[in-house]
C-alpha cells in the first residue's frame, strides 16, 4: 500500500480532532467562565528510504485559552465572578479544583456548591449558610450572611478561597475543571477579585469558531481525497501488472 495513505490519513485525523476541540467550544460558548479549547499540531518527516518528502501531522500539545471573558451582572446575589486573573476552588473526588463559574447554589445541608453540585471552598474548608439566610459577596471574597427574619443581624460565614497560580503551572481536565500539573493545592491569594451579582461569559469566539469548523472540514476532505488518489493510482498499477502479465 502506497505511503501516501498513511500520510492522509494522519492529517484526516487530526482535522478529525480539530472539529472535536471546535465543536466542544462552541457547544459551551454560553456556560460561564468556561475556557476554550485550543490544539496544536506539527509535521514530522517520515523516516526510511527514499527521499524524505511525506511528513505525518502529529499532535503537539493541547491547551486552554485563559483570557478573561465579559463580566455580566446578573442582580443574583448567588452569582459571583473573578475580576481579573484568579480562580475560584471547589472540591472534587479527587482533590481540589480551580474554576471561573461562579454561579452558585446552597445545597439542603447549608453547603455552598456549584450547579454541578461541587462543594465550594473556603479558607477554612466548606462553606455552610444557616436556613433563612441570604448570602452576599464582598470584593476580596469574604461571605456575609443576612437572616431574612433579621435583616440588621449580618455575619461573616467566611471567605472564599481565591488562588491565582501561573497559567503554566495549571491544565484543563475533561471535566472542563483545571489542576495544578504537580498535583498540589494552590495557596491563597488575597489579591483576586471579586464581582459580587455577576457571570464572566465564556471566552469563546463564536465567529473565530466557526470559521475553524470551517477550515478542518476542509482540510479534513483534501486528506480524504488523496487517500481516494492513491487507491486509483494502486488500482491503476494493479491493472498494469495483470496486463502485462
Amino acid at each position: 500500500m502506497d505511503r501516501l495513505i498513511y500520510v492522509a490519513m494522519t492529517g484526516a485525523k487530526q482535522s478529525m480532532q480539530r472539529q472535536a476541540t471546535v465543536s466542544s467550544n462552541l457547544a459551551n460558548a454560553a456556560t460561564p467562565g468556561f475556557r476554550a479549547d485550543l490544539d496544536a499540531f506539527r509535521a514530522v518527516p517520515v523516516l526510511g528510504e527514499g527521499a524524505q518528502t511525506r511528513a505525518f501531522v502529529v499532535a503537539q500539545s493541547t491547551g486552554a485559552d485563559l483570557s478573561p471573558g465579559v463580566i455580566q451582572s446578573t442582580g443574583r446575589d448567588m452569582d459571583a465572578a473573578i475580576n481579573g486573573d484568579g480562580w475560584f476552588t471547589v472540591q472534587t473526588g479527587t482533590g481540589e479544583a480551580y474554576t471561573r463559574n461562579g454561579g452558585f447554589e446552597i445545597d439542603s445541608s447549608g453547603l455552598l456548591k456549584t450547579r454541578s453540585g461541587l462543594v465550594v471552598m473556603g479558607e477554612n474548608g466548606p462553606i455552610t449558610v444557616p436556613d433563612n439566610t441570604r448570602i452576599s459577596f464582598g470584593s476580596d471574597g469574604t461571605i456575609s450572611g443576612t437572616p431574612l427574619d433579621n435583616p440588621s443581624a449580618t455575619t461573616d460565614l467566611g471567605r472564599l478561597k481565591l488562588v491565582n497560580p501561573a497559567g503554566t503551572d495549571v491544565y484543563k481536565g475533561s471535566d472542563g475543571l483545571f489542576r495544578m500539573r504537580d498535583g498540589s493545592a494552590a495557596q491563597p491569594d488575597d489579591s483576586v477579585e471579586v464581582a459580587p451579582d455577576a457571570l464572566e461569559n465564556s471566552n469563546v469566539n463564536t465567529v473565530d469558531e466557526l470559521v475553524n469548523m470551517i477550515g478542518s472540514q476542509r482540510h479534513y476532505d483534501m486528506q480524504v481525497q488523496l487517500i481516494q488518489t492513491a487507491d486509483t493510482n494502486a488500482r491503476a498499477v494493479a491493472s498494469v501488472i495483470q496486463f502485462t502479465s
